[in-house]
């Protein structure tokens, strides 16, 4: 809340780097999928696999941040970011753990569509990945990965910014947007928190 005060305090533009946004091909993916309607349910799966055993590599990948804080909060606005200009706000949010980091969350939508996550940076190495699945009166719609680096997604988010800066058009990734992710992650982990108390099947 501090971040978007400060910039319209300041009357700047902002973004939030949230890869798929900026990625050639899934940045128009998005568009056309938010363009449309009749969405019924959607399902977006982000299997990192930063924690698998003898994985070196992976495991050099991680910071102390993503140790603690875990895949809610490094992929979840990932996953969120891809969900909600499609089906719209989340009006409500539930979470429940699975395996080592992994979280679920089912989402109810402003439309009226619901969603499922499926969050992870602990997944085996072979059954990592990303995928996304739009059910809806149209048919079944996937999300296309790949085809765009890093650092190209990095540059079009920058050329987000400036062109936001130069027309005082937001972005729509900007520090809202981001506030918005916050907030929903935030009563993600709450829900979490109070799913640990509950009684296991059988008890």
């Amino acid at each position: 809340r501090a971040v978007v005060a400060a910039a319209d305090a300041a009357g700047v533009a902002s973004a939030v780097f949230c890869t798929m946004r900026y990625a050639r091909a899934t940045s128009q993916w998005i568009d056309e999928q938010a363009a449309a309607d009749g969405w019924f349910t959607g399902r977006a799966d982000w299997y990192g696999a930063l924690y698998t055993p003898g994985d070196d590599a992976a495991i050099r990948a991680s910071t102390p941040w993503r140790a603690e804080r875990g895949a809610l909060w490094d992929v979840g606005p990932h996953a969120l970011s891809v969900l909600l200009p499609i089906l719209g706000d989340a009006e409500s949010v539930t979470a429940r753990r699975g395996p080592g980091d992994t979280v679920h969350l089912v989402l109810r939508h402003v439309s009226g569509a619901s969603a499922t996550a499926a969050l992870s940076l602990t997944t085996p190495s072979a059954a990592g990945g990303v995928a996304v699945e739009l059910r809806g009166t149209k048919g079944v719609f996937t999300m296309p990965v790949g085809g765009s680096t890093a650092q190209e997604s990095l540059a079009r988010a920058v050329d987000t910014l400036l062109d936001a800066a130069r027309t005082g058009v937001a972005a729509p990734c900007d520090a809202r947007f981001g506030l918005r992710l916050t907030e929903i992650l935030s009563a993600a982990e709450r829900s979490l928190d109070s799913a640990a108390s509950e009684p296991h099947l059988g008890e």
